[in-house]
């Protein structure tokens, strides 16, 4: 209880920071790799889009939010003391500035450096060469005029759905009425998600590329569409609508059809955000503002295209590769490099997997493996998000057709990926899997496989636990760690966590593992603490932790507390953090830095000194309230020496990086490490190539040896550009 009091104290508005606004600053660390010119061009193009869709997320989600607290009337304020007003206040100033670099950087710096490069993108169709105006005009008859509906407003007609995210173009056109006075009337053509949005140009030079925009080859047929009218002007607009699902799941009979009907409201929210050509008509303009009933705050008016997520489409041209970055293949996992199975593998040892640097293909064959052993009696298995074409969810049915008991839980509330895992629950349960969809109240986040074997000594169980989505293409994309094993203690745990989630059986002790929402924060309370007690005693103390976000109060209250103590706290924070360092007597002992490279950081690493006992844990979980205290999550310590080596290389090499990463300041901003006069330590690239070079040698000594080493791959795996979060 004392210890409460202690860190109670801690927990005050002046040591953090607003949630969004952190997040802000993340976007803001994604904006700054567009615009440093040392990356290949088209790696910039990349991540611009990339602060794109984040954007979107941020509105659909975190602003829609904001917004419904204050239509509730809520008061409360945040950890930092901002109301729900204020925090939009400030959040449309700094998302209007997030927006102007953007197109800042496109214009002054990419699009420049494109034009040297021979890509040429024709932002407007007034630009178009007599050629290129032939052949876009027939493109526009052939392909896309049958496509388009036109929609008109007027006394007979309502204003007509505009689609979350859609791309539309807005026109007026010039009537006569039943007095012969010219009046004006809104249209609307919505632009067709279905067609490719970036056309390529015939070119008279070889090896340039001219592209033009969909929404730009429309504008100019635009009059095609209303052939008796004149069309006074014509602009690209765009809307976001609060996607945030409310579901009462006490009152919901069945949550899959439930949620089914939450997904359709998506389309009609409420506006709350607008985005239009910054030369718009202002008659256009006023138009759109009436009818979504929407702030000049949540108005966007943008100097370019809108939507820059189009740019992932150029960086998908081919003939560039000069102005990319040289793809990465995975490394195979070593100890998998020879021919004994995969279960007389981790009979042996533990086995540790960094991805992506190493292959995820032992994680499908284990399995695909397991689908037809016929000594695997059952497959229990957590998915959160998988791929569009998932060889996991392939081999789970071929399990069950196969006679094994399955048992998967699918989260069905996985944000925006809400249909997608409907899609598969559904042919899971087809093909005979017992589906569970999670506890009420609760999503279900943990990353956990238990397989359960007959053999000669009996039942013995096999798990993989895991810090990342079991997606074969996201793990070629983020970086995360999992690890094999049979030990008892831990397949015991695995047994009682899939026996809760199907049964609400609560056990009465857990072994290894730790779980939220109800013995997680409380764990790593005492572990904070014991650091700091051993700090007063003057027994070195010290904790490293990564994790993609930080925002919980009371354990940030308990760092800040183990900070006051003269423990030394080194955060990795990918995305959110709420805390404040360099606060004399209060977070001066605690750094955080943030690394934004090639690939997301995905990884949630937990290090503390213990007196020199070192103990290091991961698992599934940030910092975050929702992660403690309203999702199913997993933590487990790794006791393995060598693995335990193996992580600490990996948060001692992120502390080193100096080309990627990126450090909270005393007031709030982030600055790139200083390497001057230091060798470049890029920790991605060198986790690459040590991957890669243990491979290397292996295979030299296998081919010495003339052992037989099995094809890594058992199947190509499904790559698709993918931005999905936890």
């Amino acid at each position: 209880m004392e210890y409460k009091k202690e860190i109670k104290s801690f927990e005050k508005p002046e040591y953090f920071v607003n949630r969004e606004l952190s997040w802000l600053k993340f976007d803001e660390r994604v904006l700054s790799e567009a615009k440093d010119k040392n990356l290949p061009l088209f790696e910039r193009l990349k991540f611009l889009s990339i602060t794109a869709s984040n954007l979107d997320e941020f509105f659909m989600v975190r602003v829609a939010s904001l917004k419904d607290q204050v239509h509730a009337g809520y008061a409360k304020t945040d950890i930092a003391g901002l109301s729900s007003k204020e925090q939009l206040k400030e959040i449309s100033a700094q998302t209007h500035e997030l927006v102007r670099q953007q197109y800042q950087t496109l214009n002054k710096s990419l699009l420049p450096a494109l034009e040297k490069a021979g890509m040429h993108l024709i932002l407007s169709h007034e630009s178009l060469n007599p050629k290129q105006q032939a052949f876009v005009d027939r493109y526009f008859e052939d392909n896309v005029y049958p496509v388009l509906t036109p929609m008109a407003m007027d006394s007979s007609r309502p204003f007509p759905l505009i689609r979350n995210k859609t791309l539309n173009i807005g026109a007026l056109i010039s009537k006569k009425n039943k007095k012969g006075k010219e009046v004006l009337e809104f249209a609307t053509v919505q632009v067709p998600s279905v067609l490719p949005r970036v056309v390529i140009l015939p070119s008279d030079k070889t090896g340039d590329t001219n592209v033009i925009l969909l929404e730009q080859i429309i504008e100019r047929n635009i009059g095609k569409l209303f052939l008796s009218n004149s069309v006074v002007c014509a602009h690209p607009y765009r809307i976001m609508r609060n996607a945030d699902l409310t579901i009462d799941e006490d009152e919901a009979e069945d949550l899959l059809v439930e949620i089914q009907k939450q997904l359709k409201k998506r389309q009609w929210g409420e506006v709350i955000r607008l985005e239009v050509e910054e030369n718009i008509d202002s008659r256009l303009l006023q138009v759109l503002v009436e009818e979504f009933s929407i702030k000049d705050d949540d108005i966007f008016q943008i100097n370019g295209p809108l939507d820059l997520t189009y740019l992932m489409k150029v960086y998908g041209t081919e003939g560039y590769e000069q102005y990319k970055e040289p793809k990465y293949t995975p490394a195979p996992v070593l100890p998998f490099q020879n021919d004994k199975s995969i279960y007389d593998v981790i009979k042996e040892k533990d086995v540790f997997l960094h991805h992506p640097y190493m292959s995820f293909d032992p994680v499908v064959n284990f399995i695909r493996q397991s689908a037809k052993d016929p000594d695997v009696l059952a497959i229990k298995q957590t998915l959160y998000r998988v791929s569009g074409n998932s060889p996991i969810i392939a081999a789970l049915a071929q399990a069950a057709e196969n006679g094994k008991q399955v048992s998967v839980l699918v989260e069905l509330k996985a944000r925006f990926d809400e249909e997608n895992n409907i899609v598969w629950a559904q042919k899971l349960e087809k093909a005979g899997c017992h589906v569970i969809y999670g506890l009420v109240g609760l999503k279900t986040h943990s990353k956990i496989t238990l397989v359960v074997r007959r053999e000669e000594t009996g039942i013995r169980r096999y798990v993989h636990l895991a810090t990342g989505n079991y997606n074969d293409s996201t793990a070629r994309l983020y970086t995360d760690c999992g690890i094999f094993t049979c030990d008892e203690r831990i397949g015991e745990d695995a047994t009682a966590v899939f026996n809760m989630l199907s049964g609400y059986s609560e056990p009465r002790h857990w072994n290894k593992l730790i779980v939220a929402p109800i013995w997680m924060k409380d764990r790593f309370l005492k572990l904070i603490r014991r650091e700091a007690q051993n700090a007063l005693k003057g027994i070195p103390a010290a904790i490293t932790a990564k994790m993609n976000s930080l925002c919980d109060p009371v354990i940030m209250s308990a760092l800040c507390h183990a900070s006051s103590c003269g423990v030394k706290i080194q955060l990795l924070v990918r995305g959110i953090c709420c805390l404040k360092v360099g606060v004399p007597g209060v977070s001066e002992n605690i750094q955080v830095r943030s690394i934004v490279g090639n690939f997301l950081e995905h990884a949630r690493i937990f290090y503390f000194y213990n007196g020199g006992n070192e103990e290091v844990y991961m698992g599934s979980a940030d910092w975050m309230p929702r992660n403690l205290d309203r999702r199913v999550e997993i933590v487990f310590p790794v006791e393995d020496e060598d693995i335990k080596k193996e992580l600490l290389h990996i948060l001692d090499l992120e502390f080193q990086d100096n080309v990627k990463a990126h450090l909270l300041q005393p007031d709030g901003n982030y600055i790139k490490a200083d390497r001057r006069g230091k060798t470049p330590i890029n920790s991605q690239m060198e986790f690459c190539r040590e991957a890669t070079e243990a491979a290397r040698i292996l295979q030299e000594k296998k081919t010495s040896g003339r052992v037989f080493i099995p094809a890594e791959p058992a199947e190509e795996l499904e790559s698709e550009d993918s931005e999905n979060k936890d």
